[in-house]
């Protein structure tokens, strides 16, 4: 067996598993043996979703994290879905299967980067992506998530000075959708901003019936060939509902686990990466960072109990204000 601190440079627990066990069932056992919940995003892969407690986008895992009356949680997605499970039940003990689980929108928005953009901007309210860390809410006025973002900013007043950040694409969706002028932050989702628009014209014209469905953290020119912008979860509702066949999904390919489990009689087309200015696509419509979770790492994080995540006290009694504004007016 690893020690810890051997553990600790690898950020999750590799110890070899029997592979002759049952590892969805071992979970199983070992929730009910700890009083453990599994959250999981729609982003995740399939294999985990189909064991998960619960699985949805970033605002329905934060409002489930916030009710559960588990002991321990254990977030499978990216580390500031877990960090903002701790900050929101800070009395539990939150895992997070492989602590390399980042996030390249988060990583764009630096706290000390953003302190300072503050700083040159006094008078601005700042609204946050939820795809942030711990020490950016902390500087934050009111967290969003894609799901609830035009719903917030249309509860300040019209003339109301908001800095955005850091997804520059939605807030530009937003800023358009509310007719606001907000200030807006430089920064992008790693998979999002690769769709392809020339793919995406093609498919339409391949399948004219298909209704486009595109998350708003995709560029405009994405946007604007959409019928349907809208979160995850958005995207799933419209599917399930929708009487039509066919769609053009523009998110994460994860979603189509859940889409496809709901919608068996329907046919969905995800849309490509672009291609490289050298002639090569880019590696797949996949979050790599999501996709650091398995079946291995969640039997391991449950059975020693970490690696798990911790926020500093200070940063966390002012970053739960921004994430409970944002619960209150969802």
């Amino acid at each position: 067996m690893k020690t810890k601190t051997e553990w600790m440079e690898k950020g999750y627990v590799d110890e070899p598993i029997d592979k002759n066990m049952d590892l969805a069932a071992e979970i199983r056992r070992l929730c009910k043996e700890k009083d453990a919940i599994v959250l999981a995003h729609y982003y995740v892969k399939g294999e985990i979703q189909n064991i998960a407690h619960f699985i949805g986008d970033s605002l329905a895992l934060a409002q489930k994290a916030a009710k559960t009356e588990a002991r321990i949680i254990v977030m499978c997605g990216v580390h500031f879905m877990a960090e903002t499970c701790k900050i929101l039940c800070p009395d539990k003990l939150v895992l997070c299967p492989d602590l390399n689980a980042g996030c390249s929108l988060a990583d764009s928005c630096r706290a000390e980067d953003l302190k300072k953009y503050k700083e040159e901007h006094p008078g601005y309210k700042v609204v946050s992506y939820v795809n942030t860390t711990a020490a950016v809410k902390a500087l934050t006025d009111v967290v969003v998530t894609s799901g609830n973002a035009r719903k917030v900013i249309e509860s300040f007043a019209p003339d109301e000075k908001i800095i955005f950040g850091p997804d520059y694409n939605l807030g530009s969706y937003i800023n358009t959708v509310t007719g606001r002028n907000m200030l807006l932050w430089n920064g992008g989702c790693h998979v999002h901003e690769r769709f392809s628009v020339d793919e995406t014209v093609r498919l339409k014209k391949e399948h004219p019936d298909a209704v486009v469905l595109a998350h708003p953290e995709c560029k405009g020119a994405m946007l604007a060939l959409a019928d349907v912008v809208g979160s995850t979860a958005v995207i799933l509702k419209h599917c399930v509902e929708s009487d039509r066949k066919e769609f053009i999904i523009a998110t994460e390919a994860g979603i189509l686990h859940e889409i496809e489990r709901q919608c068996r009689d329907k046919t969905f087309y995800p849309v490509p990466p672009e291609i490289s200015e050298g002639g090569v696509g880019c590696s797949c419509n996949e979050c790599h960072y999501m996709k650091m979770n398995s079946l291995e790492k969640l039997y391991n994080a449950l059975k020693y109990e970490w690696p798990c995540v911790e926020v500093d006290e200070k940063i966390s009694r002012e970053a739960v204000k921004s994430i409970n504004r944002m619960l209150e007016l969802s």
